[in-house]
């Protein structure tokens, strides 16, 4: 039984998906379509207003709001390093104040907050599972992303192992 040689740092076991990463922004575009419609077919449906489907519904508001407020300070935060794709822009300089001073990936967190939020203000079950999957591919995207900063970055080692990827001191 042979050992899996582990990648070098700078590498990842993740595909690129494209020369800046174009396939997981493209996943990325999908699943917040798929929330964006079916959480609009959780609006059209006819749910009872039950005090717990309100406060799911006023929950998933104030979700949805602190998404908005969230990836405008991170791309605030970023100015000219933002790109929409995971591979940093090649002049890009790394940010470690503000709210990334806090997580490592607050875009990804906003618009994932943002996501869930929806499908609960819309009461739609598969709005939420699009979100739990947009979850699974920001984690994914996050690693294959943060392979390319450690490669460009030399100080991004020390960042990444003292600050979270998406939950401050949890995760």
């Amino acid at each position: 039984m042979t050992t899996p040689v582990p990648p070098l740092e700078g590498e990842s076991r993740l595909p690129a998906l494209g020369p800046r990463g174009e396939g997981w922004l493209a996943a990325q575009i999908v699943l917040i379509g798929a929330i964006g419609l079916t959480g609009l077919g959780g609006l059209a449906s006819a749910r009872s207003w039950t005090p717990l489907g309100v406060v799911a519904s006023a929950g998933g508001v104030l979700a949805l709001c602190a998404g908005f407020a969230i990836v405008g300070l991170a791309y605030a935060g970023l100015s000219s390093n933002f790109s929409p794709f995971p591979r940093p822009v090649a002049d890009g300089e790394l940010v470690e104040s503000g709210i990334y001073g806090h997580v490592r990936h607050p875009m990804y967190v906003g618009v994932l907050l943002g996501g869930l939020g929806w499908g609960l203000a819309c009461g739609s079950v598969v709005a939420l599972a699009f979100g739990v999957t947009l979850a699974l591919l920001f984690d994914a995207k996050a690693r294959r992303e943060e392979a390319w900063l450690v490669a460009r970055h030399p100080g991004y080692a020390a960042y990444r192992s003292r600050t979270r990827r998406f939950i401050p001191g949890l995760y």
